[in-house]
């Protein structure tokens, strides 16, 4: 029978990556406190680490790159249906 895998909050996560960052305790020491391995301690503290760019990045400038997206997207739609209907208005005879 399998086991099921144990599931972490992300505040959990966090509070544990933070005090592995902090090195007052050993990776060891904190995996037998919390319950944790060690090698997943390591790689939640590089996980924080690597995040920590975007906490204080510009929330404008990403904003900008996800509308971007989005109108790229609509744009790549209306296309594809301007040709559908094209194709359609041709194949039942009313484009003379």
């Amino acid at each position: 029978m399998p086991t099921q895998r144990k599931q972490f909050t992300a505040e959990f996560k966090a509070k544990v990556a933070v005090e592995a960052i902090r090195g007052v305790k050993t990776t060891s020491e904190l995996s037998s406190q919390y319950g944790v391995h060690p090698v997943q301690i390591s790689q939640w503290k590089k996980q924080a680490l690597e995040g920590l760019n975007d906490v204080f990045a510009d929330k404008r400038k990403k904003i900008s790159e996800d509308e971007e997206a989005v109108k790229d997207n609509l744009f790549q739609q209306i296309g594809r249906l301007n040709v559908e209907l094209a194709w359609l208005k041709k194949k039942s005879g009313l484009v003379r």
